[in-house]
């Protein structure tokens, strides 16, 4: 993309997503990120309704009474965005492609994050680790997000989520908020790696599909390619068996993925290319948050 088209979508972006954080998700941001850490503030003699969890034995053996250690919630947030940048997300049949989509959602989680001063962190990733953006404050920060948002060009087309996820659990030492913004499709097994980083971090999936992936319309002989392998296959779409094997296929994918995000402990908003995402994430915000 030429710079000053690059530019110019930056700042479209930027108007329209800063916008929708500011104004929509202001109050439920916050409350919908669970898990916050927490420092110690000070010590006090213990009263009756304390958690002993919290006596602070040191302090209680010194002075021969009972202290409890006090705590406040951490001010920042650190936020993780993980990008799935595979071939699958340049799919997109009724308003907008998969990773247009993508582009505007994290690019509203990022400017939501920036304006309650949190750090904000990308990981880019199809079968491996495309791009590691370390967590960081700023317009500028953000701005470079954005930027990599909508120019970003992998090596590679394959998805591998498992090993995404081992990487987020590896670099980032500090709790976050992890966002896996993706359209799940991975025959690789997932679950273990998603359930590890949810353990250690507070994983959110936002699941991005295009309607026309969940079934095949009846036009008759179709060539279709494979967006990963890019491998090429005749497909005969008016053959009825055909169309319901596949309808199949998806309801069974659709099927394992939530059992997956259920069982790992995972929050998910399923988001479809044609709908309105701004909806889909205040729910989430607002489901979280109770």
């Amino acid at each position: 993309m030429e710079t000053s088209e690059l530019l110019k979508r930056v700042r479209q972006i930027e108007i329209k997503t800063r916008g929708l954080s500011r104004n929509i998700f202001a109050g439920e941001y916050h409350s919908a990120f669970k898990g916050r850490g927490m420092t110690f503030a000070e010590v006090r003699e213990y009263q009756y309704g304390d958690d002993i969890r919290n006596i602070d034995w040191n302090v209680t053996a010194r002075y021969n009474n009972p202290y409890v250690k006090l705590f406040e919630e951490e001010r920042e947030l650190t936020v993780m965005l993980m990008i799935d940048v595979s071939g699958s997300r340049e799919f997109g049949t009724m308003s907008k492609l998969k990773k247009n989509q993508i582009t505007e959602i994290a690019a509203v989680l990022a400017f939501s994050a920036i304006q309650n001063n949190d750090k904000i962190g990308v990981i880019f990733f199809s079968d491996t680790i495309e791009k590691f953006i370390p967590p960081k404050k700023g317009k500028t920060h953000i701005l470079r997000i954005i930027r990599e948002l909508i120019d970003f060009k992998p090596e590679h087309r394959s998805t591998d989520i498992s090993n995404a996820l081992r990487y987020l659990t590896n670099a980032i030492k500090k709790h976050c908020t992890t966002f896996v913004i993706s359209d799940f499709i991975d025959d690789k097994d997932y679950e273990n790696a998603l359930t590890i980083a949810n353990k250690k971090h507070d994983v959110v999936a936002l699941k991005i599909y295009d309607q026309r992936e969940t079934e095949l319309p009846s036009i008759g002989l179709v060539k279709i390619k494979d967006a990963e392998t890019g491998e090429y296959s005749w497909v005969d779409t008016s053959n009825k068996k055909v169309r319901e094997k596949y309808a199949g296929w998806w309801r069974k994918q659709e099927e394992n993925t939530t059992e997956v995000f259920k069982r790992s402990g995972v929050d998910v908003a399923n988001i479809r290319t044609d709908q309105d995402y701004v909806r889909s994430l205040i729910n989430l915000f607002q489901r979280r948050g109770h």
